[in-house]
């Protein structure tokens, strides 16, 4: 072989080493690339694998309520991986084995943003997960509903408890009356019962393990009616009263034989007041209605519905009138009214009662004069008497006195 051929032979085999040794550079680099890519897609997959979930679900806890943060890594065992919890100005736990991490009791200050991160233990491999809120309150008041708080005989209203912005709520229920304390009347699993006795209720939420409680709603008072109709009588049944007279109302049940009723008044100044007695006597003062109802002794929250009102019209104090005609005097009430029965008066004090000895006064307005004097009169009606204003006086001139009674 000539110089040329080796020369030739030489620089081939040259290119040769050189295209294998650029090949084989270039296979590296890819391999070396494509580990790159494949860590950092399997790195953001992981990241995005990991999961923070809190127990129990709730938007809002309230104070002194616990929640448990569970930092799943989704990647090898539980145990595998320690667990840093925390808030973006406070760690709550660091490289905690556990996977559930517990914060109780809450305080409205544990309010906020949380994110876990997982650290693997057999190597510097750390990932976190999403971030998680929670919101921390005041506990809130249970809140007491009903359909209506008035229900006859026999018949149920519904009652409703809730406790708002908030899940996972259960209930209990109480009932108390004027004579008895307070008791829980069911387990509290229900936000709504249906209740058939009277009587004052209100209810309470509870939720969670820690069994925390809202503060109690307001009282509901349920009444029950009873299908008995009631009516107001009144005596004397004038219908013109005046200012002091006596009055008495009668509160009647009807169908109400054996039952031991207690009686409310309901006033013209929208006022009530109760009695044992189904019988109110009192002085007239103001025109107005007068209603009553009625229920049993026993039970305070049962009884009949109103009774139509009674108008009870008042005027002021009368004043007696006396005329003359010819020897005629009679004697009237302004404004007229009825029941009255007259008596007349011969004096300057009125010191001579004009009378006759067992007469019906309530047909006397009349007398004949056959003396002189000063004369008045005054009505009279009721039971204690009730007496008009005495009338103005009218003399008469005369020795000799005839009174005569006349009889309408």
């Amino acid at each position: 072989m000539n110089k040329e051929q080796n020369y030739y032979q030489s620089v081939h085999t040259d290119f040769l080493i050189s295209d294998l040794i650029v090949r084989m550079e270039l296979t590296l680099l890819c391999k070396l690339e494509f580990i790159l890519v494949l860590y950092s897609l399997l790195h953001r997959g992981h990241t995005q694998d990991a999961e923070l979930t809190i127990e129990p679900q709730w938007s809002t806890f309230y104070i002194g309520e616990s929640v448990t943060f569970k930092c799943d890594m989704k990647e090898g065992r539980a145990e595998d991986w320690t667990y840093t919890l925390k808030r973006r100005d406070w760690t709550v736990y660091s490289n905690d084995p556990r996977q559930h991490l517990l914060l109780y009791p809450l305080d409205k200050d544990h309010s906020g943003v949380y994110l876990c991160c997982g650290h693997r233990k057999s190597s510097d491999y750390t990932k976190c997960s999403n971030r998680v809120s929670i919101h921390v309150s005041d506990r809130f008041r249970s809140r007491l509903t009903a359909g209506t708080t008035t229900v006859s005989v026999g018949d149920r209203v519904t009652l409703s408890c809730s406790v708002e912005k908030s899940a996972g709520w259960k209930y209990e229920w109480f009932r108390r009356t004027s004579h008895t304390s307070e008791y829980r009347i069911n387990d509290g699993e229900n936000g709504n019962i249906r209740v058939s006795q009277g009587g004052i209720y209100r209810c309470r939420g509870f939720r969670g393990e820690s069994m925390i409680y809202s503060d109690t709603s307001d009282e509901v008072t349920i009444s029950i009616t009873f299908p008995n109709k009631v009516s107001v009588t009144q005596k004397p049944s004038w219908s013109q009263m005046f200012r002091g007279e006596t009055i008495t109302l009668t509160c009647e049940v009807q169908g109400g034989e054996g039952v031991q009723w207690e009686y409310e008044w309901r006033t013209p100044q929208s006022q009530t007041f109760r009695t044992n007695r189904k019988d109110w006597t009192f002085t007239a003062s103001i025109s107005g209605d007068y209603s009553c109802k009625s229920r049993p002794t026993d039970d305070s929250y049962s009884g009949t519905k109103w009774s139509e009102a009674v108008r009870v019209s008042v005027s002021d104090k009368p004043k007696a009138q006396l005329n003359r005609n010819g020897e005629t005097l009679s004697c009237s009430v302004n404004p007229s009214s009825s029941g009255w029965s007259y008596s007349f008066y011969r004096g300057e004090k009125n010191d001579e009662l004009l009378t006759v000895k067992n007469t019906d006064y309530h047909l006397n307005r009349e007398i004949k004069d056959s003396q002189g004097g000063v004369y008045r009169c005054r009505g009279g009606r009721g039971e204690p008497v009730y007496y008009t204003e005495f009338s103005d006086p009218i003399i008469v001139e005369g020795e000799f006195l005839c009174v005569f009674l006349i009889l309408y």
